[in-house]
């Protein structure tokens, strides 16, 4: 394979997930980890992607200071928060993680409902407080705060959430599968998502198609433990029909 195909392959895998590791592009590329490291290291110099420890995040990853950024599938993204939006009612609590698609979420809120937000994401934290009225309320969960993910994880933030109980948890989700359930890369971030669960009532997940039928390491949940899939498309497209069958709600 040719270098400026391993390129376009390592930016579309990044762009699309946010984070990949360096030991999932060597298998998808079939090449040695020697070979990743230095397409990742030329990428990063040419400020296509951020190298980080074992891998590499999109430079849109968790940014909120810089809204010049071009934050890919953004128009199938803002589709998604607008049919997110639609299911929230006036006096919710909402648990929520940080990703993308949270993200611009968060920039449409209705201003006038009453809403009450915790969410272990700093980026999320600030946007929302950007975006808040004098009827919102937010909640940075505490603990250990990642560098490459600037979300909290650890101990402290997992015990904290035994004491919460939401309405709405929206979980940014890297990769999907009806048959493997949702997964991550990062095991503690796995365990805060888990945590996360645990303390909702109502799991809804926003994501683009492309990341439907993709799979991790780290196992957060079944499929059917969410209560809701929300993508760009219509609800009756084939791609989501698995997902139906194991009871999740479509919109």
């Amino acid at each position: 394979m040719q270098k400026s195909d391993r390129h376009q392959i390592i930016l579309e895998e990044v762009q699309l997930h946010n984070r990949v590791l360096l030991t999932d592009l060597a298998n998808i590329l079939t090449v040695s980890m020697d070979t990743v490291r230095r397409d990742i290291k030329e990428l990063d110099e040419l400020s296509k992607l951020r190298k980080v420890h074992g891998g590499a995040i999109s430079n849109g990853f968790n940014t909120y200071s810089d809204r010049s950024k071009e934050i890919f599938e953004q128009d199938s993204k803002v589709k998604i928060a607008r049919k997110g939006v639609s299911l929230l009612q006036n006096g919710d609590v909402v648990m929520i993680s940080g990703g993308s698609t949270n993200l611009e979420l968060a920039k449409l809120i209705p201003r006038k409902m009453d809403l009450t937000f915790f969410t272990p994401s700093l980026p999320m934290a600030v946007e929302l407080l950007n975006n808040m009225s004098n009827h919102h309320e937010v909640y940075l969960i505490g603990g250990k705060l990642s560098k490459e993910s600037q979300l909290v994880t650890g101990g402290v933030s997992i015990n904290s959430l035994t004491d919460i109980t939401v309405d709405i948890c929206f979980l940014g989700t890297g990769y999907l599968d009806y048959e493997k359930g949702i997964t991550e890369t990062d095991w503690e971030i796995a365990q805060m998502k888990k945590a996360m669960i645990n303390s909702s009532k109502r799991l809804i997940a926003l994501t683009i198609s492309k990341k439907l039928n993709t799979v991790n390491r780290y196992k957060i949940c079944e499929i059917n433990t969410l209560t809701d899939l929300v993508t760009e498309l219509d609800p009756d497209a084939e791609i989501l029909k698995p997902y139906k069958s194991n009871g999740v709600n479509l919109v």
